[in-house]
């Protein structure tokens, strides 16, 4: 089973990857993490995302799909988790041709759906909690930082929900329930 968790920065998308990753054996292709682990590998492909990298240059669409399919062309376990990408409809659409060469489908964008001014609280909270005990909040979780990444993931990525609605992979869970409720609620669109 392959699918997509969207939704705007801070919705919880990592934490019921991780949930996905520990239950059901899925694999989590977090494009951060693919880059990092590609530029430290020595492959071919590693070569170019060090040389862009090096240079300060964002990593091209190209390079990330090359990266998602040597990961197709690995070990399969229980299906994907598509983290960070894709990101616009461009990237949508190189992924939908992907998937299609490797014999694979997309089986569900699942959209954890959370209100704008609990997103800002949330964050705002999480890094008050992380300095409180002791450890360094992000860079980014402050409100002016979670504006501009919403700014941000309404122009390109919101546009991926009607993208997926009109494909018929769209599932929508409330991404504001407690979190069990939240990883029930995946499970369940899952198992259906």
């Amino acid at each position: 089973m392959n699918i997509i968790l969207l939704g705007p920065p801070g919705a919880g998308k990592g934490t019921q990857a991780g949930f996905l990753v520990k239950e059901r054996d899925m694999i989590q292709l977090s494009t951060g993490d693919m880059l990092r682990e590609a530029r430290t590998s020595g492959t071919e492909m590693g070569k170019k995302v060090a040389e862009v990298m090096d240079r300060g240059e964002l990593v091209t669409d190209e390079i990330v799909i090359g990266l998602i399919r040597e990961k197709l062309e690995g070990p399969q376990k229980g299906g994907f988790i598509f983290d960070g990408f894709p990101r616009t409809l461009a990237q949508a659409d190189a992924l939908q041709a992907l998937l299609e060469e490797e014999g694979q489908t997309l089986d569900y964008a699942i959209e954890l759906r959370v209100r704008d001014e609990v997103l800002v609280d949330r964050i705002v909270g999480r890094a008050r909690e992380t300095v409180a005990a002791g450890g360094t909040a992000r860079a980014d979780d402050n409100e002016e930082s979670l504006k501009k990444r919403l700014m941000e993931y309404y122009k390109k990525t919101s546009p991926l929900l009607g993208y997926y609605h009109a494909k018929g992979n769209l599932k929508r869970v409330d991404g504001l329930a407690e979190m069990d409720v939240v990883k029930a609620s995946i499970g369940a669109i899952l198992d259906a």
